[in-house]
């Protein structure tokens, strides 16, 4: 193993790869970045660079509330925290490296709730927000999800809690103005889809400014909205979740939620085309294929069989959404599709915010595999990322609108963790992945080699991968080694428990662990448990290979 590049990772300082604190703030938001233990090098290319760059940044993207705790904002031209964005999946990713400010993010969204359940869409220095609901990743999610990896207080869950249950109260009373049980867009922000050819001819904000109308004299308005509805589906999945920790009956939660899945299927989806669109007022669907369809899946809503249908029809399927650098919020033979950069646009351009939400559509679906061919692309793009905005171009990987915008920044931490670093699960397991960035962009080396560290419960971990295999260590000892292209799952100790294969041919090789080497061969999202001194198979799904048609 690359003895070089471990002690490279070892020597490397954090605080002093991001520079002197702007603020007072930073000093503890990075003290707490460096508790986690993560550090990344790489033996060549531009990717440990660009890193570090990113966590230069962080900081400007973290701003105190009020001159009290630390919170997340959206960064770039977006001055404040967005429910659908910075309050939901972006804390969600910051809960690995910065799980404080993550907290401080949520609770933002329950301290300004409006009286009559509406959180604000947004909150900003000049306070919060209630125009529209701007919805998208579902708030429980992330908060079950920083809750399980993280332990807070014992305040913070019954508070998120209650907070949820009176705010699907309020989306109840005020969006289901067609009594079909689907939630309704009122206009265009309300998904935060700006530009989208989805919503030409609707107005950007709700009548009057007024979450609660619906412009009277629109003849397509309301949408029923089937992002909107999966968000209030999976929303109600986790709330069931949480009444069971905190000692409540989740039943009640999880029979709503089955109606919210029954309208959103009844209503909003075509079975001829496989797809999701609105539904407008007179009943048309509104044929417009968006990134709405991940949004969907991302919410859960689905099985497995489902999920691979819509990857070999859509997700993969470069006429659709699998551009050179995926996905593109328009479908490439919309005739309405356009891949410019240079404003806010949800008309075809590769979105960060579109990026960080995928991982979860793939990984609840065990895609492994077709994850990667999504990482690989976009952290090639990332490399060469200078202003990390908003959004690429599907075309050229080259970064677009506006600048430190904390969606960019968090998917370059999160897809180096996920492609060739060790990643903390809610379920309490660590993944270590045996995958190096592959030079895909005029054959220019991204990182060749590359080492990552994490400090768990005390314990440091390190991953050093090389295309000659991969190896772990615990403590400065060496722990596990294990075949390049196979991802390794332990418990939070480090104990091995599983291995997975994560490319889409077969890995073959040895694991050496506690003194014994275990052969393997392990095909393509096929997971192996190592159960009483030998590996057996648990799952193996196969792979789904990318359409042209």
């Amino acid at each position: 193993m690359n003895e070089k590049l471990l002690q490279k990772l070892r020597q490397t300082d954090p605080a002093a790869k991001a520079g002197e604190p702007k603020k007072p703030s930073d000093r503890q938001v990075l003290e707490e970045f460096i508790r986690s233990g993560v550090k990344f090098a790489a033996s060549s290319g531009r990717l440990e660079d660009t890193y570090y760059l990113a966590l230069r940044k962080l900081p400007d993207c973290i701003v105190p509330a009020g001159g009290k705790d630390p919170v997340l904002h959206e960064g770039g031209v977006y001055l404040g925290c967005w429910l659908e964005s910075t309050g939901t999946i972006n804390a969600e990713l910051l809960s690995r490296f910065i799980p404080s400010v993550a907290q401080s993010t949520y609770r933002l969204f329950a301290d300004h709730q409006a009286e009559d359940g509406l959180m604000p869409y947004k909150v900003t220095e000049n306070g919060p927000a209630y125009r529209q609901i701007q919805l998208v990743t579902p708030l429980a999610r992330s908060v079950w999800n920083h809750y399980r990896l993280n332990r807070p207080d014992g305040e913070f869950l019954p508070r998120m809690y209650q907070a949820m249950r009176r705010y699907d109260e309020w989306l109840s009373r005020y969006r289901n103005t067609r009594g079909t049980g689907c939630v309704e867009a009122f206009c265009t922000f309300d998904t935060g889809h700006d530009l989208s050819p989805r919503f030409w001819h609707v107005p950007d904000t709700p009548h009057w400014g007024d979450p609660r109308q619906c412009h009277p004299d629109s003849p397509i308005l309301p949408f029923l909205a089937p992002d909107l509805t999966a968000n209030v589906y999976c929303q109600r999945k986790y709330l069931a979740r949480m009444a069971e920790a905190l000692g409540e009956d989740g039943n009640d939660w999880e029979a709503k939620a089955e109606e919210t899945l029954r309208s959103l299927f009844q209503h909003c989806f075509d079975e001829t085309d496989g797809f999701f669109y609105d539904v407008d007022r007179s009943g048309q669907m509104v044929r417009v294929q968006s990134d709405v369809l991940l949004r969907v899946l991302a919410c859960e809503v689905g099985d497995g069989d489902f999920f691979a249908a819509a990857l070999r029809r859509y997700l993969l399927n470069t006429r659709k959404f699998f551009a050179k650098y995926p996905f593109t919020s328009i479908a490439m033979d919309d005739p309405r599709f356009d891949p410019f950069t240079s404003y806010n646009s949800w008309a075809g351009p590769t979105n960060f915010l579109t990026l960080i939400r995928t991982p979860h559509a793939f990984e609840h679906h065990h895609r492994h595999v077709e994850l990667t061919w999504i990482l690989q692309p976009i952290v090639s793009a990332m490399s060469r990322m200078s202003r990390f905005g908003q959004t690429l171009s599907p075309w050229t990987g080259e970064e677009g609108y506006t600048e430190t915008y904390s969606p960019a920044i968090l998917c370059l931490l999160d897809y180096v963790e996920r492609l060739c670093g060790i990643v903390p699960t809610p379920e309490g397991e660590l993944w270590f992945t045996g995958l190096v960035p592959y030079p895909l962009d005029h054959g220019e080396e991204t990182a060749e080699q590359t080492a990552y560290s994490r400090t768990v419960d005390g314990v440091t971990f390190e991953l050093v991968n090389t295309r000659e295999g991969s190896a772990i260590y615990r403590n400065g000892e060496l722990h596990i080694r294990f075949p390049y292209g196979a991802r390794i799952a332990t418990d939070r100790g480090g104990r091995l428990k599983s291995v997975i294969g994560m490319t889409v041919r077969t890995v073959q090789g040895r694991i050496e662990y506690q003194g014994r080497e275990y052969p393997i061969a392990v095909q393509g999202n096929e997971k192996l448990d190592l159960t009483d001194g030998q590996f057996v198979g648990v799952r193996n799904i196969g792979v789904v290979v990318p359409a042209y048609q």
